[in-house]
C-alpha cells in the first residue's frame, strides 16, 4: 500500500485509476447518482436535485481530512467515468465500502477491485478500526462482492427508514464490532 500521503494521488488498480472526490466530478457524479438503473435496489435513494449531489460530493470530500475517502473511477486507457468507490470512516466507528458504476461497467469485477483497494487503504491508515460493507439482503450482487472481500456477516434486521417495510439490511465486517460500532452501521 502507499505512503499515507500518497492516497491523495492517483491510484492506478488494473484497467482503473482512482482519484480523491473533487468538485470537478460533480457533473458525472450527479449523472450517476439520478440514473434510476443504478438504484435498482433502492430507488428512494436516487438523487434527484443537483443539490443533493453537491451536498454528498461535499461529504466525501471532507472524508479525505480522515485520511481517507471515496475515489472518483475511470479507465485508464481512456478517462471514460466508471463510477465512485472506496472506503470513508463512518463516524469513527467504521471504515465503509461503498462504490456506485455506470451500468455499462457493472459486472466486470471493477466494484471488487475498488473495494479491494480501499480495504487496503483503510487498513493502511488505521487497521484498528473494522472495514464494513452495508447493504440490502436482495443487492446480491453486492452482497457477492461482500464475501469475495471476505467479510463475514455480523448482522441481518430491518432497513429502518426504507420505504420498503420488507427491505431487509445486511451488515458485513471483517471482524467483530461493537455495539457502538453496530448501531453507527445499521443507521
Amino acid at each position: 500500500m502507499p505512503e499515507l500521503s500518497a492516497l491523495t494521488e492517483p491510484l492506478v488498480v488494473g484497467e482503473l485509476v482512482l482519484t480523491p472526490v473533487a468538485r470537478d466530478d460533480l457533473p458525472e457524479l450527479h449523472r450517476l447518482h439520478a440514473d434510476p438503473a443504478v438504484w435498482r435496489h433502492l430507488p428512494s435513494g436516487r438523487h434527484r436535485t443537483l443539490v443533493r449531489s453537491r451536498e454528498m460530493l461535499e461529504h466525501y470530500i471532507d472524508d479525505w481530512q480522515h485520511g481517507l475517502g471515496y475515489w472518483t473511477v475511470r479507465l485508464r486507457t481512456s478517462g471514460d467515468f466508471v463510477g465512485i468507490g472506496g472506503c470513508r470512516l463512518r463516524e469513527s466507528a467504521a471504515w465503509n465500502i461503498y462504490y456506485r458504476l455506470e451500468p455499462g461497467y457493472q459486472g466486470r469485477g471493477f466494484a471488487t477491485a475498488i473495494a479491494r483497494a480501499g480495504m487496503g487503504a483503510a487498513t493502511h491508515v488505521d487497521p484498528d478500526i473494522p472495514i464494513s460493507a452495508v447493504l440490502l439482503e436482495h443487492n446480491l450482487a453486492s452482497k457477492a462482492v461482500a464475501e469475495k472481500l471476505g467479510l463475514s456477516l455480523v448482522w441481518r434486521g430491518p432497513d429502518e427508514g426504507n420505504p420498503d417495510p420488507d427491505a431487509i439490511r445486511l451488515v458485513y465486517a471483517d471482524r467483530d464490532v461493537t455495539t457502538e460500532q453496530l448501531d453507527v452501521l445499521r443507521s
